[in-house]
């Protein structure tokens, strides 16, 4: 009985042994195929895993608005072009014109004192500063900095001559 154990288990260790002959024989062969996939692949692997980080642009301070060198030159564009059109047309042809260049300056005018931290009103639904407030404001953002237009206004209150 002992014999035949003995030869039993012999039988299972040269088994083993075949089996994990076997095994080192398969990873010898497909070691270097694995290798070469994984060298070609890893450029695609690394741009996918890149991707789930956060970028570092989004991490950084982005503006609010246009920088303070675009607003200042449209807030002056805008006041030489109210400056003419109140010298020049009809009263009643310029009405319209002139309303919709007093609210395009306020909507600048706000956009620079946010950039530049002055204190200014936030203007109700129709986003357009009152007649008392658009000049109050104008002047601020010149004593902060702002170069703009000597004279400043007059100004209508609601669109309305």
């Amino acid at each position: 009985m002992s014999r035949c154990s003995t030869t039993h288990s012999r039988g299972l260790k040269e088994r083993a042994v075949d089996l994990l002959d076997w095994g080192r024989l398969v990873l010898i062969i497909l070691a270097p195929t694995l290798l070469g996939g994984i060298v070609v692949s890893a450029p695609r692997w690394w741009k996918a895993v890149s991707r789930l980080w956060p970028d570092r642009g989004e991490r950084e301070p982005k503006p609010a608005g246009p920088p303070i060198e675009q607003l200042a030159a449209d807030l002056r564009r805008l006041l030489r072009l109210h400056a003419e059109l109140t010298a020049s047309a009809h009263l009643a042809m310029r009405a319209h014109r002139l309303w919709a260049i007093e609210a395009a300056i306020g909507v600048r005018a706000i956009e620079a004192a946010r950039a530049l931290n002055v204190p200014h009103p936030e203007p109700e639904p129709p986003a357009t500063l009152s007649r008392d407030e658009l000049p109050v404001l104008l002047y601020a953002l010149g004593d902060a900095g702002l170069v703009l237009p000597a004279k400043v206004g007059p100004f209508t209150g609601d669109g309305r001559l």
